[in-house]
């Protein structure tokens, strides 16, 4: 039986501080044994492996980021609910670098249709339909969206940004005006 107070949950919750703190690759189940004076052999009865810890670490990720953007987004529309989806994106990766990365991990299939993923593609397909774009575009869209949120805040906190002017904060909001002039123009070929 594992320690009182230990359980799946519970490690993930705290691999995500990890992550935070140390970087994900460093989240291992013997990290977190050291981190609860534990053995590590003491969390086997709560997750498989390291490879597993990290994929619930992921699943944190992002529920913890799909009910921000959902947050973030209500009562939105057009081109403020896609600012405020990717600033609740920005913001995430800035203040949990880690848990970012975490989002990164690949998961298996059926793990990933489990996660909150799916959340935040019928988050972005809400945001989509008032551009009337169709089913096929919206998922052209939703990758387009998905990809430069996620390229733009990688090398941004790689420190890419950081070396000349403009800001990267306004070239941020270019990026987000110049989605929302992309999507009101999108033309089906």
């Amino acid at each position: 039986m594992g320690r009182a107070g230990l359980t799946a949950d519970r490690l993930a919750q705290a691999g995500a501080e990890l992550a935070d703190e140390l970087g994900f690759e460093q989240v291992t189940v013997a990290e977190l044994a050291r981190r609860f004076k534990v053995k590590p052999a003491s969390l086997y009865s709560h997750v498989q492996s390291s490879a597993d810890l990290k994929a619930r670490v992921a699943l944190v990720v992002l529920a913890e980021l799909a009910d921000r953007a959902s947050e973030a987004v209500a009562g939105r529309s057009r081109e403020a609910a896609l600012a405020a989806l990717g600033n609740s994106y920005r913001d995430y990766a800035h203040e949990h670098p880690g848990r970012f990365a975490a989002m990164q991990l690949r998961l298996d299939s059926e793990t990933a249709a489990r996660s909150a993923g799916p959340r935040h593609t019928r988050l972005m397909l809400a945001i989509l339909r008032e551009y009337e774009l169709s089913d096929a575009d919206q998922t052209h869209a939703v990758r387009l969206l998905g990809s430069t949120f996620q390229g733009y805040v990688s090398l941004e906190l790689s420190g890419s940004f950081s070396h000349s002017e403009p800001s990267s904060n306004e070239s941020w909001d270019h990026i987000i005006h110049g989605l929302h002039i992309l999507l009101e123009n999108w033309q089906v070929r």
